[in-house]
Parts: structure tokens; C-alpha cells; sequence
């Protein structure tokens, strides 16, 4: 693979040649992490780990649905001491990461048909420190094995296509620090945007192999600027063992990639970005949003965010043989009340064609388990309620009503969805890192004489850092 050869020979180049001068000797994160000041050049912080959300956060922590949503000198013996001291450093800062996962998924169909599946696995990987304080690299391992299955019951996206096991390395990738708070990622890694992520609400995630170019500024107001801009080649689906191009995992039968620049804009309690997808010839997506929490009192500091989508076809159409365009619009307001939180929310699309997410967990706000409520001129509404167990750290539970509106295909017909979920993370102890997710969900459909459709999941995860 192109970028895994030139991510590696721009590795071996920056830690056998030395670090030049243009770099600087500062500590740098990725740009959706913290702000943090530099580290001295003698003593520099481990590069943080992959973020894999094995273990799901507090029910109330967010109301954001499981899935949705981060580039050489001379040779005398000075510097031969100094490259090995920093390759020492970069070793002893390796962080590993283990994540056992196990899942149990059951679905009852609107048209009487089962998908149902138990399956074992997980990812093992590793991230190493910087090598010359600039070249640190990943990779992660990730496999799905059967339990149990039929074959007439596949779909679930716990194993691949026929109820099949599978193992696959999803993550081998270069990050190259090329100054403070600008990193170069090069390889097969795991991204978190609106409309590219992990997805990660089956057995494994999605992964990439792209080139990204990933900043952060901070400003004289004290606000921070983060940016970012890069080039996905391919994808590799939640269930599957093999990278395709982006544009035939979208449905089409042409190989294109997707380039994506994006800007965050954050001050206080002030958010506001924009990001773009845009494929040759398949489809154009942009996503902008806004968020503001307002601290009424220590105890009243209600939220309030607006999301805009727009998506349309680019080229010589061939993704769909035809010009399209949709969008959609969203609102949502939360609001924190001691160890609960409530939301409220509303999303109405627009445009002849339904809204389309092929590389990630629909963002919407009211895409919750089952359906996203983004089909052409569907409007939906959201109600959702959570709570945090005092008496039991670590428990907690939500429970959503979405209700749906008709859309604008004649064939289609207006639908509501009820989800509940529970999780128990201990957050310390001798269980910290074990979580054990139940939910379920049910989603009456208005026509078609059709069943109630039902969804059962189970999750267990173990995971363990070092």
C-alpha cells in the first residue's frame, strides 16, 4: 500500500538521519486531545494511545449514540549517543492496549425474519513512544470469532458475510510529529469525524488507510483552533478483513478516495466547525455544527447545539447514475439535573433523495440504535432520559423515545423507536475496565402490515492498558 511504504520511508529517513533543525523538540498531541503545555526536550510525555471506546462512557456522561460523533542531521558520535538515548525513550514509553469483547445481537425484522448471532474477540496493539522526539508508530490486531450462528440468521455485522470468523490487521501507521501540535499520520489507522469513523458498535471498528494532517493553534482571545485536512483511500468495514476503496464501500463501482479538510473553532463553552467529504464523481458531504453550554448556576447549565448536512452528487455521478442532493437539519438542548440528564431533540430532512452515511455512524441527532430518521422529508423527534446510580458506581441507564414523521416516498411509512440501555463500568477497584452493556430497542413501523421490529445486544468488554 502506497501510504504504508511512504509513511515507512519517511520514518526510517527522520530516525537514522537524525532530527533536523527545523523541528521542534516539543511534546505535541493530536489535535483533538487537550490542550497541554510542552514538555521539556529531556523528558517527554508517552504519545497517547489509540482511543478505542471499549469501555462506553456514563449514560449520562453524553447523549451522543453508541457509533456516532483523530512528519535528520549528522552521523558524529554526539549524535549517534543521542539518536540511541531517544530511541530508548521512545521504547520505554510503548503503551499497549487489550481489549477482549464479547456480543450477543438479536434482531426481529419488520418482514418476520431473524439476524442473530454470539461471537468472541476483540484487538490487541501497541503505540510506541517518539523515536528523535518525532516518529512514534501503531498497530492493532483485531479479530471476531464465532460462538454460535446460523447461516440462514446471518446480518447481524458481528462476523463476516456467512457467519464467518475473521482476522484481520486494521492498524500499521507512522505519526509524524513535524512540529509542536502538528502531527502527520500516515497508514492504516482508526479516525473520529462526523461522517468517517469507527462506528463502533459491533465487534471491531472501521479503519483506514489515509494520509492526515491534523493541528492545533492556540489563539491571543484564548480560544483554540483546530484544523485538519487528509485523504482517505480505503476503508475497511466493521465486519470484514479487507480494505476497498471508499467510493465502492459507498455503493459504486468506481475506485475513489475521499479528501476531508475540516476546521473546530473552540472558546469556553463556544464551539462552532465545519467539515467536508468530498469523493471525485461520487458525493460531496458537508457537515457544520454549533454548540454552547450555558452556566445559568452551578447546577443549571443547560446545553444547546445545532448541526446542518448537506450531500450531494459530484462529477460524472456515479454513485447513484444521477444527480442528488438531501439535507437535514438538527437541534438539541441538554440539560444536566444532578446525576441525570435530559434531552430534547429535532431533525427534519429535505432534498429527493434519503441522507447517506457509508463510512461511519449516522451523526444525526436523533440516529439512535436501529434507525437514523434521515430518509427524504422524515422529521423526527427525540425525547431521552438518563441516570447515574449513586448507590452502585459505575451504573447507569437511559431510556429515548424518537418519534418519526412520514416521508416523502409514498412506499415509505412513518416510524417511532424506544430504546432502554444499561451499563455497568466500574470505575476503580479490581472490575475497573470491565463493562457490561444491555440494550434494547423497539421500532413500531405506521403501515405496511408489518412486525414490530426488535433489537436485543449484549456486550461485555475487558480491557487492559499498559
Amino acid at each position: 500500500m502506497s501510504f504504508l511504504s511512504a509513511g515507512a520511508t519517511a520514518a526510517v529517513l527522520v530516525m537514522f538521519g537524525g532530527a533536523g533543525t527545523a523541528f521542534s523538540q516539543h511534546q505535541a498531541k493530536p489535535a483533538a486531545a487537550a490542550s497541554a503545555e510542552p514538555a521539556a526536550s529531556a523528558e517527554r510525555e508517552a504519545p497517547a494511545a489509540p482511543q478505542i471506546q471499549a469501555v462506553p462512557e456514563s449514560a449520562t456522561a453524553t447523549s451522543a449514540e453508541q457509533g456516532q460523533t483523530p512528519l535528520t542531521d549528522t552521523f558524529e558520535y554526539e549524535r549517534r549517543e543521542w539518536r540511541l538515548e531517544k530511541r530508548r525513550k521512545a521504547i520505554e514509553d510503548t503503551q499497549f492496549d487489550i481489549n477482549f469483547r464479547s456480543f450477543y445481537f438479536s434482531r426481529e425484522k419488520f418482514e418476520g425474519t431473524r439476524s442473530e448471532a454470539f461471537a468472541i474477540g476483540g484487538w490487541a496493539g501497541l503505540k510506541t513512544g517518539y523515536f528523535l522526539d518525532h516518529v512514534a508508530f501503531g498497530v492493532t490486531g483485531y479479530t471476531s470469532q464465532k460462538l454460535s450462528g446460523d447461516d440462514d440468521e446471518d446480518g447481524t455485522l458481528l462476523l463476516a458475510p456467512g457467519q464467518e470468523g475473521y482476522t484481520v490487521l486494521g492498524e500499521a501507521y507512522a505519526d509524524i510529529r513535524i512540529i509542536d501540535d502538528l502531527n502527520l499520520y500516515v497508514g492504516r489507522k482508526a479516525f473520529d469525524t462526523p461522517f468517517i469513523n469507527r462506528n463502533d458498535a459491533r465487534m471491531t471498528p472501521n479503519t483506514f488507510e489515509a494520509i492526515v494532517l491534523m493541528g492545533k493553534s492556540k489563539l491571543e482571545n484564548g480560544g483554540v483552533l483546530k484544523y485538519g485536512g487528509g485523504y482517505f483511500d480505503r476503508i475497511k468495514e466493521r465486519n470484514s478483513d479487507e480494505f476497498v476503496p471508499m467510493s465502492i464501500d459507498a455503493g459504486s463501482d468506481a475506485e475513489r478516495g475521499v479528501y476531508t479538510p475540516g476546521i473546530l473553532y473552540e472558546k469556553g463553552n463556544f464551539s462552532i466547525g465545519a467539515i467536508d467529504y468530498f469523493s471525485p464523481d461520487i458525493i460531496n458531504i458537508g457537515y457544520f455544527e454549533t454548540k454552547y453550554k450555558f452556566e445559568v448556576t452551578d447546577f443549571w447549565q443547560p446545553s444547546l447545539a445545532v448541526q446542518l448536512v448537506d450531500q450531494r452528487s459530484t462529477g460524472d455521478d456515479l454513485l447513484q447514475g444521477d444527480d442528488f442532493s438531501a439535507q437535514q437539519f438538527g437541534i438539541k438542548v441538554d440539560l444536566p439535573v444532578y446525576n441525570a440528564l435530559f434531552t430534547a431533540a429535532y431533525t427534519e430532512a429535505a432534498g429527493g433523495s434519503n441522507l447517506q452515511n457509508p463510512w461511519s455512524g449516522y451523526p444525526g441527532y436523533t440516529s439512535v440504535q436501529v434507525q437514523d430518521f434521515n430518509r427524504a422529508g422524515e422529521g423526527a423527534f427525540l425525547l431521552r432520559a438518563a441516570y447515574d446510580f449513586q448507590w452502585a458506581k459505575g451504573l447507569s441507564a437511559y431510556a429515548l423515545a424518537v418519534f418519526g414523521t412520514s416521508p416523502e416516498d409514498e412506499a415509505g411509512f412513518r416510524q417511532d423507536e424506544y430504546d432502554l440501555n444499561v451499563q455497568y463500568a466500574p470505575p476503580e477497584g479490581m472490575l475497573k475496565g470491565l463493562s457490561l452493556r444491555l440494550r434494547y430497542a423497539l421500532v413500531q413501523q405506521d403501515g405496511g402490515d408489518v412486525d414490530d421490529l426488535k433489537d436485543f445486544r449484549a456486550i461485555l468488554n475487558y480491557s487492559l492498558k499498559f
